[in-house]
C-alpha cells in the first residue's frame, strides 16, 4: 500500500522552491498557503490539504502522486518470533516477559491485600 512520504514532501517542496528562487512568503502568495505552513511542511511539521497539495504541485511542478511511496511492513509482533531476534534482542525480550509476570503477580497479590482488609475492617 502507498502512503505520503512527508520527508520526501519536505525535501521536493524546498528543493523545488529554492531552484525556482522563491521565498516562503511568495511560495505562499502564488498558493494561497501561509508562509508559516510552507515552513511547517519544509519541516515534516504538516501535511498539506489536497487542495494545497495540488497548488504546490502546480506551481513548484511535480507530480503529486512522487510523493507516495510504498508503505514499510513493521514487525509489530516479531517479539513473538524469537528466530528473528539476535541474542541481546532476545535476552531484552525475555526481561520484558519477567517484569509484566512480576508486575501481574503484585496486581494480583495486591488486590487480595485489599479484599482482605475490607473484610477485616
Amino acid at each position: 500500500m502507498k502512503t505520503l512520504s512527508t520527508k520526501k514532501l519536505a525535501e521536493t517542496v524546498k528543493m523545488l522552491r529554492e531552484t525556482k528562487g522563491f521565498t516562503k512568503e511568495e511560495l505562499g502568495t502564488i498558493t494561497g498557503i501561509n508562509r508559516i505552513m510552507i515552513g511547517r511542511i519544509e519541516r515534516e511539521d504538516f501535511i498539506p490539504s489536497i487542495i494545497q497539495f495540488e497548488a504546490l504541485a502546480k506551481t513548484l511542478g511535480f507530480d503529486i502522486t512522487d510523493m507516495f511511496v510504498e508503505k514499510e511492513k513493521t514487525n509489530s509482533f516479531i517479539a513473538l518470533r524469537s528466530e528473528a531476534l539476535s541474542d541481546n534482542e532476545k535476552e531484552g525480550v525475555d526481561k520484558l516477559f519477567k517484569m509484566m509476570l512480576s508486575m501481574r503477580q503484585q496486581i494480583i497479590l495486591r488486590r487480595k491485600f485489599e479484599n482482605e482488609t475490607e473484610y477485616n475492617a
